[in-house]
C-alpha cells in the first residue's frame, strides 16, 4: 500500500518541479576588475525587484534562479562604482561585467573592499578579511610588508614572540593551521625565522582568514584556514612594479596574450643581508651565508566560454650558515586548476596540487677531504586532487558539495655521519600514507532574518607500508616508552592503520535589525599530520609526523556566538564574538625527549587534552581620512597531560589571556598618508624554579611541586609608525613610485622573548633572571616603491 501511495507522490512532485521550472530562468556570469581583468572575489549581487541576491565566489562567478519577468541586477563593492543591470529574463542569460575603481576624494577613503554589510549580513564568522590595500599601508619590520605580521594584528591571532615562526589562533599551536596559497598547502611560511613570510605582497590578490565556524569544504588541520589567493596577472595591459627595501628588493611583471583570454604574473624577491655584510666580517665570518629568495608564478586561460585554466606555483629557500656549519629550509608548491561551467546552475573546480617542504642540515659538506661530517635532509610531499562543485539551486539556496585525495611522502631523515673517515648511516624510513574526505554543505536562507550554512564532511586517513610498527612497554608514567622487539613489519600497499572521523559543521545568522545580527556556528575538524616541536618557539627543523598505530589524529570542536553591529551608514563596524574550543590528542614529550632521527619517537610522546575559550572585541572604521581598527582578546589557553602538573591543567606555551592592538591610517593628502601600530600583550608562560640546592658549589634551581607554566615573563608592547610618500613626477612618463619611510619599535623596547636563571658569573651562588630579546632597539626603515 505504501508504494502504491508512493509511487503517483514522486510523479505528483516531479511534475510540480518541472512546471515551476519552465517559469523560471537563470541569469549567471563573472563580475571582474576593469583595469586589469581580475575576477572578484565576494562583490554583492542584489535583485532589487526581488529583494534577494548572491555574492560571487573565488573565481568572481555568481547565478541567481528567478521567475520570469524583468529585474535590476545592482553590483556592489566598497572602493569600486556600483552598476546596475535592467535584465529581461525571459529565458536563461549570461550577464558578465566589469567594475571600476571609485573615485574618491579623502572622506571616502575606505579600507575594505568587500561588501559593505558583509559582516552583519554574511552567515560567516570568526572569519578575518584583510585587504592588501591596508596592509600596504602599515607600518612594518624593516619597511617590507608582510601578511603574516600584519594578520597577527587582528582578535584572536597571537604569536611567542618575536623570531618565532607562524602563529597562533584560539588556543591551537602553528601546525594546527592549514596554511593554503592557491589551494596548496606551505607548510612553514616563514622566511628568516619568522621575521617575514613566503607570500610576497605584490602577487597576493585575496587574504581570509578563518578561526572558527569553517566550512565543510575545508578539513585536515582543527584551529584555523588561512586562504591565500594569488592574483591572476593583469589581462589588461603590461604592468611591472616591485620594491627597492633595506633588506631586500622585489620585482613583478604582469602581461596578458592571446588577445586578451589569457595573462600571467612572475614576482620574486631576494635578500641581500648577506652581501651588505660581507664588507664587515672578519676572516672567520668571511663565507658566511644567510639569505632567502623566493619566486611565484601563475598563469590562466580562458579555453571558452565555459571553461579556463590556472597555473601556478611558488619556490622559496633560506639559506643560513658560516664556515663549516649550514642549514636550511624551503617550499615548493604547485597548483592546477580548470574552471567548467557544467550549466549557468553548476559550477565546477577541480584542483591539483603537489606540495614539498625540504630542510637539512650540515657540517663540512662542501669538504671532500674533511674526516668529520654531518649531512642531514628531510622532507614532507604531499599530492592532491580535490573536485568541489557549486549548485545555485535558488538565490535562497546554495549547495557545495565535492571531495578530496591527498597521498602523503615523508623523509624524516636522511642522514649520514662521518667520523674519522668511516661512514654512519642513521637515517629513518620513509613513512606514507594517504587521507580522503567528502564533503556536502548548503548555505539557505529562511526568510529576511535567518540564514543557515550546514554540512558534514567525512575523513578517511590510512598510514600505508612498506614500514615497522612496535608495541611499547610503559615502566614509569610520564618516562620514556621502550619499543619492543621484534616489531611488525608490513609491505608496499599495506594498511598499517586507519582512522575515520564525521565533522559535522554549522552556522547561523539571525538578524535583529536592518544593521545588526546574531550569529552562532559549531564545527567538528580532524588532523592527521603532526609537527612534533619540543622547544618554546618552534624552529624549521621540528619534525612532521603522520598519525599511525601510536600516534592517534588530533580533534577539536569549537562553539562560538557573536553580537555584530554597523554604525553611521556602515562607517564604523563593531563585533563581540566568544569562544569554547575543547581539542583531543593533544601531543606533548617526556623528559629529555629525542625527536630529531630517532626510530622510536613515539615512545617520548605524551598524550593529553587541551582546551581555549575567550572573549574577541573588534571596532572597525572603513570610511574617511582615519581608517583603522581596534581589537581586544580576552582569552585562556590550557592543556591536561597525565603525570604532568600534577595532572591538573596548566597555561599552553603561547597562552597569552589579554591581547590588545590597534591599527590607524590617516590620509593627509592625495600624496602622503601615515600609519601607526600598537600592540600590548600578556607575556607567554614559563616554568620557574621554585627552590634550589648546591651541588659542588653551584647552584641548581628545582621545581619541587613539579608545576609546568608557574608564571610569566613580563608583557610584550611595541609601536610602530609609518609614512607613504607618492612622488610628484610618473616614473618613465608612465608609472608611479613612492617613498615608505618606517620605524619598527619606537620607543627601544626590550621586548622579551624568553626569561631564564643561571648562576651570576661573580658570585656563582647567586642566581640572576636573564632576558633574552630578539630584537631590543628601534629599526628605522625606508623602501622605494615603483609600479608602472
Amino acid at each position: 500500500m505504501k508504494n502504491k501511495l508512493l509511487v503517483p507522490f514522486i510523479f505528483s512532485l516531479f511534475f510540480c518541479v518541472s512546471a515551476l521550472a519552465q517559469n523560471r530562468h537563470t541569469v549567471s556570469g563573472y563580475v571582474k576588475d576593469q583595469s586589469n581583468g581580475e575576477g572578484l572575489i565576494g562583490v554583492s549581487v542584489y535583485v532589487r525587484e526581488a529583494e534577494t541576491g548572491v555574492v560571487t565566489n573565488p573565481y568572481g562567478f555568481y547565478s541567481l534562479t528567478l521567475p520570469e519577468g524583468n529585474y535590476t541586477l545592482v553590483f556592489t563593492y566598497i572602493g569600486y562604482q556600483k552598476s546596475e543591470k535592467q535584465v529581461p529574463l525571459d529565458a536563461d542569460k549570461t550577464v558578465s561585467i566589469e567594475m571600476s575603481d571609485e573615485s574618491t576624494d579623502l572622506q571616502e577613503v575606505t579600507i575594505s573592499t568587500q561588501k559593505e554589510d558583509e559582516n552583519v549580513k554574511s552567515i560567516e564568522m570568526s572569519v578575518n578579511k584583510v585587504e592588501m590595500k591596508t596592509i600596504r599601508k602599515m607600518p612594518a619590520l624593516l619597511g617590507e610588508v608582510d601578511l603574516i605580521r600584519s594578520i597577527q594584528l587582528l582578535p584572536g591571532v597571537t604569536s611567542v614572540g618575536e623570531g618565532a615562526s607562524g602563529f597562533n589562533v584560539r588556543g591551537g599551536d602553528i601546525s594546527q593551521n592549514l596554511v593554503l596559497l592557491d589551494e596548496a598547502p606551505v607548510y612553514n611560511s616563514s622566511h628568516l625565522f619568522g621575521f617575514f613570510s613566503v607570500f610576497n605582497p605584490d602577487a597576493v590578490k585575496d587574504v581570509k582568514l578563518i578561526k572558527g565556524g569553517i566550512p565543510s569544504l575545508y578539513g585536515g588541520r582543527i584551529s584555523s584556514i588561512l586562504d591565500v589567493r594569488m592574483k591572476e596577472g593583469n589581462a589588461k595591459k603590461r604592468e611591472i612594479n616591485g620594491g627597492i627595501g633595506t633588506i631586500f628588493s622585489r620585482l613583478t611583471y604582469e602581461q596578458p596574450f592571446a588577445k586578451g583570454k589569457g595573462s600571467f604574473i612572475v614576482a620574486g624577491r631576494r635578500s641581500y643581508i648577506d652581501v651588505l655584510a660581507k664588507p664587515f666580517l672578519n676572516s672567520d665570518l668571511k663565507d658566511s651565508k644567510f639569505y632567502f629568495y623566493d619566486l611565484t608564478a601563475k598563469v590562466n586561460y580562458q579555453i571558452g566560454e565555459k571553461d579556463t585554466f590556472f597555473a601556478s606555483g611558488y619556490f622559496g629557500k633560506d639559506v643560513f650558515g658560516g664556515g663549516d656549519f649550514g642549514f636550511g629550509w624551503g617550499n615548493a608548491t604547485a597548483t592546477a586548476r580548470w574552471n567548467h561551467i557544467f550549466s549557468n546552475k553548476l559550477f565546477m573546480n577541480l584542483t591539483g596540487y603537489y606540495s614539498n617542504y625540504d630542510y637539512n642540515l650540515g657540517q663540512n659538506q662542501n669538504k671532500p677531504d674533511a674526516k668529520d661530517k654531518f649531512d642531514w635532509k628531510s622532507k614532507i610531499i604531499s599530492k592532491s586532487i580535490k573536485p568541489d562543485f557549486t549548485f545555485y539551486i535558488t538565490p535562497n539556496n546554495q549547495l557545495t558539495f565535492g571531495g578530496q585525495y591527498i597521498y602523503y611522502d615523508t623523509r624524516p631523515g636522511k642522514a649520514i655521519a662521518v667520523s674519522e673517515g668511516e661512514n654512519t648511516d642513521i637515517s629513518l624510513d620513509p613513512r606514507y600514507a594517504d587521507e580522503s574526505a567528502l564533503y556536502i554543505g548548503n548555505e539557505q536562507k529562511l526568510g529576511d532574518k535567518i540564514s543557515l550554512q550546514y554540512g558534514v564532511r567525512y575523513s578517511y586517513f590510512r598510514s600505508l607500508g612498506p614500514g615497522t610498527e612496535y608495541d611499547y612497554l610503559e615502566v614509569d608514567k610520564g618516562q620514556r616508552k621502550f619499543p619492543m622487539f621484534p616489531g611488525k613489519t608490513y609491505k608496499k600497499g599495506d594498511v598499517i592503520k586507519s582512522y575515520g572521523n564525521w565533522e559535522p559543521r554549522a552556522s547561523l545568522n539571525i538578524g535583529l535589525t536592518s544593521n545588526a545580527s546574531l550569529k552562532a556556528s559549531y564545527n567538528r575538524t580532524a588532523q592527521y599530520l603532526h609537527l612534533l616541536s619540543n622547544t618554546a618557539a618552534s624552529s624549521p627543523l621540528d619534525v612532521w609526523t603522520l598519525s599511525s598505530v601510536n600516534i592517534a589524529p588530533e580533534k577539536a570542536d569549537q562553539v562560538a556566538l557573536g553580537w555584530f553591529q554597523n554604525f553611521n551608514n556602515n562607517m564604523y563596524e563593531a563585533s563581540v564574538e566568544v569562544y569554547y574550543k575543547k581539542l583531543y590528542n593533544q601531543i606533548d614529550y617526556v623528559p629529555g625527549s629525542e625527536l630529531l632521527l630517532n626510530e622510536f619517537v613515539a615512545g617520548d610522546l605524551l598524550f593529553g587534552k587541551g582546551r581555549a575559550y575567550g572573549a574577541e572585541f573588534y571596532l572597525k572604521k572603513n570610511k574617511g581620512k582615519l581608517t583603522g581598527w581596534i581589537s581586544y582578546t580576552l582569552s585562556r589557553t590550557e592543556r591536561m597531560v597525565e603525570t604532568i602538573n600534577n595532572n591538573d591543567w596548566f597555561p599552553a606555551r603561547f597562552d597569552k589571556p589579554h591581547n590588545f592592538t590597534s591599527v590607524a591610517i590617516y590620509e593627509m593628502s592625495k600624496r602622503l598618508s601615515l600609519s601607526a601600530n600598537f600592540t600590548i600583550t600578556s607575556g607567554t608562560p614559563a616554568t620557574f624554579p621554585t627552590n634550589r640546592y648546591e651541588w659542588g658549589g653551584w647552584p641548581i634551581g628545582n621545581n619541587y611541586d613539579g608545576a609546568r607554566n608557574n608564571n610569566r615573563i613580563p608583557a610584550y608592547h611595541r609601536l610602530d609608525l609609518a609614512a607613504t610618500l607618492k612622488t610628484k613626477r610618473k616614473l618613465f612618463k608612465t608609472g608611479q613610485g613612492e617613498f615608505v619611510f618606517s620605524v619598527y619599535n619606537v620607543y627601544n623596547r626590550r621586548n622579551p622573548f624568553s626569561v631564564y636563571t643561571r648562576a651570576n658569573e661573580d658570585t656563582p651562588l647567586k642566581t640572576e633572571a636573564v632576558r633574552y630579546s630578539v630584537i631590543g632597539n628601534f629599526i628605522p626603515a625606508i623602501t622605494y616603491n615603483f609600479k608602472f
